[in-house]
């Protein structure tokens, strides 16, 4: 494997209803793989708790993030990291007006379901408005809402 490097500002930017997703990386290697995401969010009510095919690590740089892990709350701040296992719903809400995280994802389906989520989901409109097309796109990579 060669190594890469990605300057600040630099990498495929999925705009989404829970912030913008900027691809860093995306690692395959004999000991398996992994996505590295920066994450811009701004202030907004909590997205819908879902359960994703795989785990995320959320380690956050800037601003307040309140993540919700099966029934756990846990307050985030900078410095903090929060793990969403595959299979468990989770969600996180930005306390304040906004927050900047490095999203660590295991396995190579995050970062196809962020684009085909960002192009297929209008980022500035309500939740409500866009169930039909969020429920699509989240079948179409193995994604559930809680409860749903």
């Amino acid at each position: 494997m060669s190594s890469i490097h990605i300057p600040p500002g630099e990498g495929h930017t999925y705009p989404m209803i829970d912030g913008d997703h900027v691809a860093k990386a995306a690692v395959h290697d004999t000991n398996g793989a992994f996505e590295v995401f920066e994450v811009i969010a701004p202030a907004a009510p909590m997205t819908p708790p879902h359960v994703s095919p795989w785990t995320g690590v959320l380690f956050l740089l800037e601003g307040q993030v309140t993540a919700l892990v099966g029934d756990t709350k846990y307050e985030v701040e900078p410095g903090g990291v929060v793990m969403f296992p595959a299979g468990t719903p989770s969600s996180f809400e930005v306390v304040g007006e906004s927050a900047r995280f490095v999203a660590i994802t295991s396995g190579d389906r995050a970062g196809r379901f962020f684009a085909d989520f960002s192009s297929s989901v209008p980022p500035d409109q309500p939740v409500e408005e866009s169930m039909e097309a969020i429920l699509s796109v989240t079948q179409r990579h193995g994604v559930r809402l809680a409860g749903a």
